[in-house]
C-alpha cells in the first residue's frame, strides 16, 4: 500500500518548479491531483500516478 494522501498535506517532489521551490500544497486528491507551489503559488493538475512516482517527502497537516 502506498503513502495516503490528504488535502492540505505538504509534498516534497523530485524536480524543483521554475521558482525553486520543491513543495507543493494538495488541494485536490483523486485521479488527478491539483497541486499548489508554496514558493510562488502557481496551481496545476497533475494525474495521481506521477505524484506517487516523484513523491520525496509527505508532511501531513497539522490536526489543530
Amino acid at each position: 500500500m502506498g503513502l495516503l494522501y490528504e488535502v492540505g498535506d505538504i509534498v516534497t517532489l523530485k524536480k524543483t518548479h521554475p521558482c525553486g521551490s520543491k513543495d507543493w500544497e494538495i488541494l485536490r486528491v483523486g485521479a488527478d491531483f491539483r497541486l499548489k507551489c508554496t514558493g510562488c503559488g502557481h496551481q496545476v493538475m497533475v494525474p495521481r500516478k506521477m505524484v506517487e512516482k516523484n513523491t520525496r517527502n509527505l508532511q501531513k497537516k497539522s490536526q489543530d
